[in-house]
């Protein structure tokens, strides 16, 4: 079971997958699972191996969830041989200009990438092939870290693990959030609440009963 592991290293260490996508609302680039696959499957060629993609429809605490499973598979032993990471989106209950089959859509694209990235280890952080080296040797100045915050209140988004034990890192909450936003604003389940759930107009006579 080893030998999976140490092609699963190797193709790590190699894979180069910039962010070339760009969110002109949130004015932050991003990589699809697009950009993931057209980037990994050379290495996984040369490895031997194979990456399996897959959809499961589940319902956790009332809510729509898609499962997506990433699975580097050795071509040689089959699923004998294999590594597997998963990640899960919700299914917003709708969304301007979307039908139904267009929002799992939606969800299968975005937890098939977070699969990805767990499985082969991408992170966040900006790439080093697209940094300025133009100041090698100077002081380094310490940048101050991107907050994600919810559109309404203000109120940042935190890293987080749900019920099902998955981590949610302020990022990918914030896409998540924008992402079933029929508005593409990212905010937090509060105001997201307030907004599904407006409140209704103040109660007559006063009374507590």
């Amino acid at each position: 079971m080893g030998a999976i592991y140490a092609k699963l290293a190797a193709i790590q260490a190699e894979l180069k997958a910039p962010k070339n996508q760009f969110n002109s609302f949130g004015k932050y680039n991003y990589r699809s699972c697009e950009d993931i696959l057209e980037a990994v499957k050379p290495l996984t060629k040369a490895q031997g191996c194979a990456v399996v993609l897959s959809d499961e429809a589940v319902a956790i605490d009332g809510w729509h969830y898609i499962k997506a499973t990433a699975r580097l598979v050795d071509m040689l032993e089959g699923e004998n041989e294999s590594a597997i990471a998963v990640s899960y989106a919700r299914e917003p209950e709708m969304k301007k200009g979307m039908d139904t089959s267009q929002i799992t859509g939606t969800a299968s694209s975005y937890a098939r990438k977070y699969a990805l990235s767990g499985l082969f280890a991408l992170d966040d952080t900006k790439d080093a092939d697209s940094q300025d080296n133009s100041s090698e040797g100077k002081p380094a100045q310490k940048q101050p870290a991107k907050t994600y915050c919810c559109a309404d209140c203000g109120k940042p988004f935190v890293n987080i693990t749900d019920r099902t034990g998955h981590a949610w890192t302020p990022a990918q909450q914030y896409d998540a959030a924008a992402s079933v936003s029929p508005d593409g604003k990212a905010r937090c389940r509060a105001c997201r609440e307030k907004l599904e759930h407006p409140a209704s107009g103040p109660e007559q006579g006063g009374g507590n009963g």
